[in-house]
This record gives C-alpha cells, sequence and structure tokens, in this order.
C-alpha cells in the first residue's frame, strides 16, 4: 500500500473503532442486574436490561427515520389504500395464495380448478395502485387454462372478467369503507 492509502485506511479504521465504543458507551455499568420487570414490586425501570435504550444518534436514529408517531405508524402498515387491499383478499379468498405484498400491492394467487369445471384451471394478478379508493385503484389479470388430455394449454379469458372481477372489488371496498366509517362515530 501506498502512504496515502495506509493514511485512509488508519483514519477509517480509527474512525470506526470510535463509533463502535461510542455505542457502547450508555450500557457499561459497574455490576451486573438482573432485569427487574417493568416497574414490579414497586421497583423503578432505570435498571431494566430489556427497556429501549436511547440512541446515540438521538430520538430519530441516524437519518431522523427510525421513530414514528403512532398516526404514521397506521398509515404505513400497508403501502397502497387499505380498504382496496382487504377486498381484494376477501375477493379471491377462494383462490389459493401464492403471494401477497401489502407494501407493493400485489396479490398473486395459485391455479384454482372450480370443482363445476375440471378441466379449467384460473389464476389472478392483482395490483393494487395507489393509496387512495379510485375506480382505476385496482387493476386484475387474469390468466386461463384448459386440460387438452395431454397438458394444460393457455385458453382465451372472457373479456368481461377481469372488470367483473374489479368491479367486485371495487364493491367490497366500498362495504368496507362504509363500514368503517360507521365503527368511527
Amino acid at each position: 500500500m501506498h502512504s496515502k492509502e495506509k493514511n485512509i485506511f488508519h483514519i477509517t479504521l480509527l474512525l470506526a473503532f470510535f463509533a463502535f465504543s461510542l455505542t457502547g458507551c450508555d450500557s457499561i455499568q459497574g455490576e451486573a442486574k438482573y432485569p427487574t420487570g417493568y416497574g414490579r414490586d414497586g421497583a423503578s425501570d432505570q435498571n431494566d436490561i430489556y427497556k429501549k435504550q436511547d440512541s446515540v444518534f438521538g430520538e430519530g436514529g441516524l437519518f431522523g427515520s427510525s421513530k414514528k408517531s403512532k398516526d404514521a405508524v397506521g398509515a404505513d402498515a400497508v403501502g397502497v389504500n387499505g380498504f382496496l387491499w382487504r377486498a381484494a383478499l376477501d375477493t379471491v379468498s377462494f383462490m389459493p395464495l401464492a403471494s401477497a405484498d401489502p407494501f407493493g400491492g400485489v396479490i398473486l394467487t395459485e391455479w384454482y380448478t372450480a370443482p363445476e369445471t375440471p378441466n379449467e384451471r384460473l389464476k389472478l394478478n392483482v395490483f393494487i395502485m395507489g393509496r387512495e379508493l379510485k375506480s382505476d385503484g385496482v387493476k386484475v389479470k387474469a390468466f386461463r387454462q384448459v386440460n387438452t388430455g395431454n397438458g394444460w394449454a393457455d385458453a382465451k379469458v372472457a373479456e368481461d372478467t377481469t372488470r367483473k372481477l374489479e368491479d367486485a372489488i371495487l364493491t367490497r371496498a366500498r362495504q368496507l369503507r362504509v363500514a368503517h366509517l360507521g365503527d368511527s362515530e
């Protein structure tokens, strides 16, 4: 290594050591103490080792985002409109789920064969498009296959199938919203 590279390496190592040594300063105690619980037997919880310790970087963390208010936690619990998300899950609940991502707003189902049509199967991809309850806030993509005797072959999906599914999701989302508004009054 050249001397300039050595100097940069040593400075980086020194800064890393300093940062790590600072993070442990609050936990250094003269004597080990067993956790006292949360106010059990009138004891204070200031020596409770399970109590969340303050961060060296302050209340918000390094970038000011690790601590959220109660309202923010509820709003960020689902990355898309909660009524549309719940309605979409309710609507496709008869099908087995392959995956469901509430932050990205994507629901993927496995192939489903209805008992009344054993030679036909259906698969759905449901996309919740945003945080607002709007008619264009949900998009459904349907896939259909038929059993030809030699295996499953792709088949055309009826044109109104996806529209009917989207309408069913929107109707259910409105019902959930109305029920929610009635509960909050």
